[in-house]
């Protein structure tokens, strides 16, 4: 082991230049997508040289309207340096991969996520932050989330070899650092069948699959798992996979007879194998393991959809069941600013599962769903992705899987709402997933139905007093093109079936010496 000490007053911005000095490249972690993004700052700030101003544009102009999250990365990548995290569009995130790999950009500062699933090698990790704000409080890092990040450091094929730093602030953590994550061993893995969303889920699809068909094919199929070794109690599991059972068919999930088996001798270690009972998928249950939903996210759509006819704020109450299901976990956590909104909030809004019902089923804070819910609302009222990031800290590329995952759930609101015979709710739900997909006011879905017509073009139009087709029909192409532009409006056109020309723009003649 080797330590380093760097005259540089910011030892990572000055390991980073040491890097760039031999031109070689560096992960730099960091705790959280903040931290990154000020790193990444720190460092550009001391490199005089735009290198990559083309890359730097593009990624600015990756959306439509660049928000101030943008701008500060293309300032950055216009130097070589870069920072990444799940708050960045997926455009971006993948130019800066694709760089990266190229050589282009020579710094990257992310969050620990960077370090798992991607094929990121670079001569140096450098391990800023060891520990990370959790549940409770700022906690150690596990030495497997090190052992990633260190893992990066040397590019085999390229390099010799690699160097993986930690930063030490003070000459005691040296031997903390290094009897903890060097010579540290790795916490032990933990099957994911412990977690009980993905117990019920699973129990569910080997059932609608007809992969089980009876409990005791169920014992038998779990005894051989990486979980039942780490159980070690076979009865205790059995007794969970019951109340799994249990909590299916009472959702109307799963149908099943108990029967009794016809056996002529067993020990007493297998007298539980003489009572087996058929597992059967209701119609209902195979559709939610199709549509790969948690069965509890189901139970509890189920249980808000009736009352979605009665609300007077469908966007909101609809939204804040979404909130309930753990797929769109995290939620937006309150803070003691939000106490006024959330208070608000209570006073003034319907929601189609009560607080008393949210604790039955959740551990989450109810405030958060609330909070969570008026995000979706605000954007639906065509907030803007910067104003989104000014008032709740939501990054454009959070705010694009918030909206995905909160897309699928309204999907499966139909699903469901159809086989339980609710047809009348399907136009709300379609119409609040149409707000949700484009982020638009009620007023703006009719323009919707036109392809290259998105939340910004619609505005226009409507502004313009072209709110409907038939609107579309009768405006001139010439007032269009003014609206949209040229393209945009033949395209209008020809979707209403009027075939326009458009006018070829006016070519200038090149000048010679020959027109003399």
């Amino acid at each position: 082991m080797e330590t380093k000490i760097l005259s540089h007053k910011d030892p990572t911005t000055g390991l980073a230049l040491d890097t760039l000095s031999k031109r070689k490249q560096a992960l730099v972690f960091c705790a959280s997508k903040r931290a990154a993004e000020s790193q990444a700052e720190k460092i550009a700030k001391t490199i005089k040289n735009d290198s990559l101003l083309s890359l730097s544009e593009q990624i600015l102009h990756v959306l439509a309207n660049p928000t101030k999250q943008c701008r500060r990365l293309a300032s950055c990548v216009r130097k070589g340096i870069a920072f990444h995290h799940a708050g960045l569009a997926s455009k971006q995130r993948e130019l800066i991969e694709d760089h990266f790999r190229k050589g282009d950009i020579s710094i990257i500062c992310s969050t620990p996520t960077l370090a798992a699933g991607l094929d990121m090698p670079a001569f140096r990790s450098i391990i800023r932050d060891t520990k990370r704000f959790g549940p409770r409080g700022m906690q150690p890092i596990p030495v497997l989330e090190y052992e990633q990040m260190s893992g990066r450091a040397g590019r085999p094929g390229k390099e010799d070899y690699g160097e993986a730093i930690i930063i030490a602030s003070k000459e005691g953590d040296i031997e903390y650092y290094t009897d903890r994550y060097i010579n540290g061993e790795v916490e032990e893995l933990y099957s994911k069948l412990a977690v009980e969303p993905v117990l019920r889920t699973y129990v569910l699809s080997l059932v609608s699959t007809e992969f089980i068909k009876s409990t005791q094919e169920l014992y038998d199929f779990f005894d051989t798992t990486f979980y039942a070794h780490q159980y070690g109690d076979t009865q205790k599991l059995h007794a969970t996979l019951d109340r799994m059972i249990g909590i299916l068919r009472r959702w109307e999930f799963l149908e099943g007879e108990q029967r009794k088996e016809t056996i002529d001798f067993v020990s007493a270690s297998d007298l539980e194998g003489q009572l087996s009972e058929q597992l059967v998928a209701t119609p209902l249950g195979k559709r939610v393991s199709e549509m790969y939903i948690d069965p509890l996210t189901a139970h509890t759509l189920l249980t808000g959809l009736p009352g979605l006819s009665i609300v007077s704020d469908e966007a909101f109450a609809l939204s804040h069941l979404l909130c309930c299901a753990l797929e769109l976990r995290p939620l937006l956590g309150t803070k003691v600013g939000d106490l006024e909104l959330i208070e608000s909030l209570r006073e003034s809004r319907q929601t189609l599962i009560t607080e008393e019902e949210f604790y039955r089923i959740s551990q989450d804070d109810f405030e958060d769903t609330l909070k969570t819910a008026k995000f979706f609302e605000d954007w639906m009222n065509e907030m803007t992705e910067d104003q989104l990031l000014e008032t709740y800290q939501v990054r454009p590329g959070e705010i694009s899987i918030k909206m995905q995952t909160a897309d699928w759930l309204l999907y499966a609101c139909e699903e469901l709402a159809r086989m339980k015979q609710m047809q009348p709710l399907l136009k709300i739900i379609k119409r609040v997933r149409t707000r949700v997909k484009h982020g638009v006011r009620n007023e703006l879905i009719p323009l919707l139905s036109f392809k290259g017509i998105g939340r910004s073009r619609a505005r226009k139009l409507f502004s313009h007093n072209i709110q409907k087709v038939s609107d579309v029909t009768q405006t001139s192409y010439e007032k269009l093109s003014t609206i949209v532009g040229t393209k945009i409006a033949a395209n209008l056109k020809e979707q209403v079936g009027e075939k326009v020309e458009v006018p070829q723009k006016a070519i200038k003649k090149r000048v010679t010496l020959h027109d003399f």
